[in-house]
């Protein structure tokens, strides 16, 4: 990208600050920006019929605070998207999105390469729940994020996980004992 395409493209980004427990994103409302994390953690959640919250994500600094697809239809969205720490993200609108990819051509493959990204982290997810157990699915989050562990509940962990909190004690216990 050249140093004039960066600049256009800056033009279309803004900063947003969030608060602890501010929601960058509402059920049932359409996303108008799409947020990438300068500094703090979100979590995305949905509540489930039994008025329980289902959390099925965290992004921390350096990723996308999104539900994509709804962001790309312009669709409500069916979940939350919800600060767990005083957050900066830089945002651009579906509008602004739109512009850059008919405008700077380069931009339309990296937003290509985030897609990608996104839907593989999705696919990992919905796989982690047919193929492994919850103790393998506890080992890979503690592999693959185990920054967040001081950043995030034990009550939102376990929903991410799809366990109770008794289970994640007794995993806890056994790999301490292996």
């Amino acid at each position: 990208m050249t140093d004039y395409e960066l600049a256009l493209y800056a033009t279309k980004l803004t900063i947003e600050s969030f608060s602890k427990k501010e929601y960058f994103l509402q059920f049932g409302h359409v996303q108008k920006n799409i947020g990438f994390i300068a500094n703090g953690l979100v979590r995305s959640y949905f509540i489930d019929k039994d008025g329980d919250e289902i959390t099925v994500g965290f992004y921390a600094e350096g990723d996308y605070a999104t539900h994509y697809s709804a962001f790309i239809e312009q669709q409500p969205s069916k979940y939350y998207i919800q600060c767990l720490e005083p957050t900066v993200m830089v945002c651009l609108s579906h509008e602004n999105m739109q512009w850059v990819y008919d405008h700077i051509p380069n931009l339309e493959r990296y937003g290509r390469l985030i897609a990608g990204e996104i839907l593989k982290r999705q696919q990992e997810r919905i796989e982690s729940f047919i193929f492994q157990t919850a103790e393998e699915r506890y080992i890979d989050f503690v592999k693959h994020h185990s920054g967040l562990f001081n950043r995030i509940s034990i009550s939102h962990l376990c929903s991410f996980l799809g366990i109770e909190r008794q289970t994640l004690t007794r995993i806890r216990q056994k790999i301490a004992h292996q």
